[in-house]
């Protein structure tokens, strides 16, 4: 493999995808409307504490912008006939994975980054950890960028269908995850069902980073993202081969 090539062709495929994907209607409603409008509906009106819970917002809203680019890019390329003309050119199906991660990824890190500085001027948020604060933005927009390739992997050339699809994995994920009620206030068969979840991990980074209460170690947190996102490109990339041995 040549990687200078294979690099510039990452690169290249991320920044068509920044340019086309980040002004669709579906990215902003799901990557930054629909996270804002479920934490405040959660939030208004009842007696929490924000600095308890604002780690789990984070969480959540990287969560949603970094999944909801990628789910999009694939259908439609294939709809507009432009992924198999990628494939044709000195592109592989590695590259184009990766530049649809890195794209989704890039967009969770700047409205994350964005709404985090806000949240710390006008709440005068705490930071018990720099350092694990900027490793849980990078892998945790790495993993759902990962898991937003692999929602749009799926043969179909019908965007719609991928973000319905979507929606039906994400949604029930932030409720199982520590997002709207603490890992530390979990025992049980709860707290079984919340290690399932890959999102939880992530939360977990952020409380350590912010509040200086994460339940798990820093260790075990930064592992499972990294293997969440290997397993992600993998299954990515073994589902639109065989879509592609195919014809679909």
């Amino acid at each position: 493999m040549n990687l200078p090539v294979f690099a510039r062709s990452v690169r290249l495929v991320a920044e068509k995808n920044m340019r086309i994907y980040y002004y669709k209607g579906p990215v902003v409603i799901f990557g930054l409307l629909f996270p804002l409008l479920m934490f405040l509906t959660f939030f208004i009106g009842r007696n929490l504490d924000i600095v308890l819970f604002y780690p789990g917002f984070l969480g959540m809203m990287l969560f949603f912008t970094a999944s909801s680019v990628g789910p999009l890019i694939t259908p439609w390329e294939k709809r507009e006939k432009t992924y198999e003309r990628l494939l044709s050119l000195p592109v592989t199906l590695e590259s184009l994975i990766l530049g649809d991660l890195l794209a989704g990824a890039i967009f969770g890190w700047i409205i994350t980054l964005v709404v985090w500085a806000a949240s710390v001027v006008m709440l005068h948020l705490p930071l018990a950890n720099p350092g694990i604060l900027l490793i849980a933005l990078f892998l945790g927009a790495l993993a759902f960028a990962a898991l937003g390739s692999l929602l749009a992997s799926p043969a179909t050339d019908t965007p719609s269908n991928i973000m319905m699809l979507s929606s039906l994995v994400r949604l029930p994920l932030i409720f199982i995850s520590g997002v709207f009620i603490p890992l530390g206030q979990l025992n049980g068969w709860a707290r079984v069902l919340t290690s399932l979840s890959p999102l939880t991990y992530l939360v977990d980074l952020f409380h350590g980073a912010l509040n200086g209460d994460a339940v798990y170690p820093a260790y075990v947190d930064i592992l499972v993202l990294l293997l969440v996102i290997g397993l992600f490109v993998y299954a990515a990339k073994l589902i639109q081969q065989r879509n592609l041995v195919r014809g679909t």
